[in-house]
C-alpha cells in the first residue's frame, strides 16, 4: 500500500492527492499505519497557551509538526525558536525546531499535515452568545485545502453539537463525505497555564469521535503522546465533557464568592472557614472566592451551555445564577475599595490606585479575562487615576472588550507604594514581597488572602 509523503505540494499536488485519493478509496488503514509509526505529520491551528503546548508533546514524541497561526509575529518568533509565552522557555522551542517543527501563516499549507487539530478561541459576544467565528474561520481554511484521508479534530471548548452540526457542514463544502473520506473527532483541551503538577501529555484526554473510525484514528494519535486516553461514544458527549468540568468549578466559585460576600457582613473571615472546612476528608472540596473569574474556560462555557439549553426549550437558572454572581464580583470589590478609601478621607475620584496583577491567575501571564480589566476599568470610570504592577505582564494586551485600558507596569518602589493612596492585590504571584509591600504602602485591598501570613501592618489590610 502507498503512502501520501508527508508534505505535499499544495500549489501543484491536485493530480497526487487525487491519484492518492482514487488508489486507497479513502481508507484509513494509511494513516493507522503512519501514526503507529509515528510519521503522521500533526498540523495545529492556534499557537497560543493550548496550540504551542500540544505541539510542543507531539514534536517530543518524534512527530513532525506543523503549526499555523494568523499572527506572522509570532510565526517570525517561533521560527528564529522565540516564545512568547511567560512558562513556555525558549530552550523548548529550540528543541522542538530541532526535532523539525515548523510554524507558518500559510493557510493553504493545510493539505501538509495528516491531522489537523484545531485550537482557536471560542469567545463570547457581547449578548453573551457563543461566538464561533474562530472555529468557523478555521474549518473554512481547512476545507479550502482538505484532501481525502485527513483527521481534523477540534479541541475548542464549544457546546455540545458543534462538531456535528458547525465543523462537518462546513468541511464537506468541497464534496468529500466525513467519515468516509476523512476523518473527525472532538477532544476537549485540559490545559493549565503553568500548572508544575500536569502538562499536555500528563493529563487525561477524553476524545470522541464522529464514527468508530474517526475515533479509532484519534484514540490512536492521542495515545502515541497522551498518558490517559478516555473514548467516549460521541463528539457531543466530548463536547459536554469540558461544559462539565468548567460549570462544575464555575458554580462552586460562585457558592464561595457569595458566602465571601455574606460572611464579610457577619464579621467572619471566609479564608479561614474554608481551611477549617477542608480539614473534612470526605464530601468537601475547596473552592476559593476572588474578584471574579478569569481565564479563557471558567468565566465562558456555563454560558455556552445556557445558549445551548434555551435553543432545546430549557432554563438553566442555577448555571445563570452562578455566572451572575461571579460576574458581579469586580464591581463588589470596587464597593469595598471604596468603603477602604472613605474611612481615609478619601474618595475614589482622583485617588491614586495600583492593581497588583493583571494575569488571570498566579505565575503566569495569561490576561485572558482577567477580572483585573474589569476592575481597572469600573476604577477609572468612577474617575480614579489607575495603574497596575504584574512580573508577568510588562504592558498590557489589547482586549476587545477593554481597548482604550493601554498601560504599562509600573516598577514598585517604596516611594511609589507610599505614593498610592490604594493597592489592590487583584493575582496573587508568588514574585511578591507582602510584608515588604505592606510595610511600604498606606491602604492594601487583597482580594485574594495574599497577605494572610504578613506579620505586621495589619490594621493596613482590608480583605474583599
Amino acid at each position: 500500500m502507498s503512502l501520501l509523503p508527508s508534505v505535499v505540494d499544495c500549489a501543484n499536488g491536485a493530480a497526487t492527492i487525487e491519484a492518492w485519493a482514487t488508489e486507497n478509496a479513502a481508507s484509513s488503514s494509511n494513516l493507522l499505519e503512519r501514526i503507529k509509526a509515528r510519521q503522521a505529520r500533526v498540523g495545529i491551528i492556534g499557537l497560543g497557551y493550548v496550540g504551542l503546548p500540544l505541539a510542543s508533546a507531539f514534536s517530543a514524541k518524534g512527530f513532525p509538526v506543523l503549526g499555523f497561526d494568523v499572527d506572522p509575529a509570532k510565526v517570525a518568533r517561533l521560527r528564529r525558536g522565540e516564545s512568547y509565552i511567560g512558562h513556555i522557555p525558549p530552550q523548548l522551542i529550540r528543541s522542538m525546531r530541532e526535532h523539525g517543527f515548523d510554524a507558518t501563516d500559510r493557510f493553504e499549507r493545510l493539505c501538509e499535515p495528516d491531522a489537523i487539530l484545531i485550537c482557536v478561541p471560542t469567545p463570547l459576544t457581547d449578548a453573551r452568545e457563543p461566538d464561533l467565528t474562530f472555529v468557523e474561520n478555521s474549518a473554512r481554511a481547512v476545507a479550502a485545502a482538505l484532501r481525502p484521508g485527513q483527521l481534523v479534530i477540534l479541541e475548542s471548548t464549544t457546546y455540545p453539537g458543534t462538531t456535528r452540526d458547525v465543523v462537518v457542514p462546513l468541511l464537506e463544502v468541497g464534496g468529500l463525505k466525513a467519515g468516509r473520506d476523512f476523518f473527525v473527532a472532538f477532544s476537549p483541551e485540559r490545559e493549565d497555564p503553568g500548572n508544575p503538577s500536569f502538562s499536555a501529555p500528563t493529563i487525561p484526554k477524553v476524545v470522541g469521535g464522529l464514527e468508530a473510525r474517526s475515533l479509532e484514528l484519534a484514540a490512536a494519535l492521542y495515545g502515541e503522546v497522551m498518558a490517559t486516553v478516555v473514548p467516549v461514544s460521541s463528539p457531543e458527549v466530548a463536547e459536554a465533557c469540558k461544559i462539565l468540568e468548567n460549570t462544575y468549578r464555575a458554580v462552586n466559585i460562585a457558592l464561595v464568592n457569595e458566602l465571601k460576600v455574606l460572611y464579610d457582613r457577619m464579621g467572619i473571615d471566609v479564608w479561614e472557614v474554608i481551611e477549617a472546612a477542608k480539614t473534612k476528608p470526605f464530601g468537601f472540596q475547596a473552592f476559593y472566592p476572588g474578584p471574579g473569574l478569569g481565564g479563557h474556560c471558567i468565566p465562558i462555557d456555563p454560558f455556552y451551555l445556557t445558549w445551548a439549553a434555551r435553543k432545546v426549550g430549557l432554563a438553566t437558572r442555577f448555571i445563570e445564577l452562578a455566572g451572575e454572581i461571579n460576574t458581579a464580583m469586580p464591581t463588589y470589590v470596587v464597593s469595598r475599595i471604596s468603603d477602604a478609601l472613605n474611612e481615609h478621607g478619601k474618595p475614589i475620584k482622583g485617588s491614586r490606585i495600583t492593581l497588583l496583577g493583571m494575569a488571570y491567575k498566579k505565575n503566569v501571564d495569561d490576561p485572558r479575562e482577567s477580572p483585573g480589566f474589569e476592575l481597572m476599568d469600573l476604577l477609572v470610570k468612577k474617575g480614579a487615576e489607575v495603574e497596575y504592577n504584574d512580573p508577568h505582564i510588562p504592558q498590557l494586551p489589547f482586549m476587545r472588550h477593554h481597548p482604550h485600558l493601554k498601560r504599562t507596569s509600573q516598577t514598585l518602589t517604596p516611594q511609589y507604594l507610599r505614593s498610592q493612596d490604594c493597592v489592590v492585590i487583584v493575582t496573587d504571584h508568588s514574585a511578591y514581597d507582602y510584608n515588604w509591600i505592606v510595610q511600604n504602602s498606606g491602604l492594601i485591598v487583597d482580594t485574594r488572602n495574599a497577605t494572610k501570613a504578613v506579620s505586621g501592618g495589619r490594621a493596613k489590610i482590608v480583605r474583599a
